[in-house]
């Protein structure tokens, strides 16, 4: 599960137009952002591999692709826990930020990147809840 984007940015050594390419990818059960920097103009070239996802850079994915959301069955008051204890361990979220996010997902309003929302749903399904990343149409 991936997704890329492309921006372009000055050259560090020359100043032209460096040919930028990030990937946010899910893999082995964590997301990852590498990217890769090239200057058509001197040569320099820089990747950066299995970094944080830059605040801009997923914003510019989200323009891109469009945002995923999570979709659970039916939870039930257990579900709701389980769906609560999964966004706390994985978004660091006190109780009462758990508790509203919960309530986010159940609404379908829960968003981010596609590979951001699969990881989230298969910590769902491991907890036992049903879940899927989903894209509106």
């Amino acid at each position: 599960m991936r997704e890329s984007v492309t921006w372009s940015a000055p050259c560090p050594d020359c100043g032209a137009e460096l040919e930028c390419v990030g990937v946010q990818a899910l893999e082995a059960g964590r997301l990852r952002w590498d990217a890769e920097s090239a200057c058509p103009g001197c040569g320099f070239a820089l990747a950066e591999c299995g970094g944080d996802l830059p605040g801009e850079r997923r914003e510019q994915l989200l323009a891109a692709h469009g945002p995923a959301r999570l979709r659970v069955s039916d939870a039930g008051s257990a579900g709701r826990v389980r769906i609560m204890r999964v966004l706390r361990a994985e978004a660091g979220l006190d109780p009462a930020g758990a508790k509203t996010a919960a309530r986010r997902v159940l609404d379908g309003e829960y968003a981010g990147t596609l590979p951001e929302m699969e990881l989230l749903a298969g910590k769902l399904r491991a907890a036992g809840v049903g879940a899927a990343a989903v894209r509106d149409d």
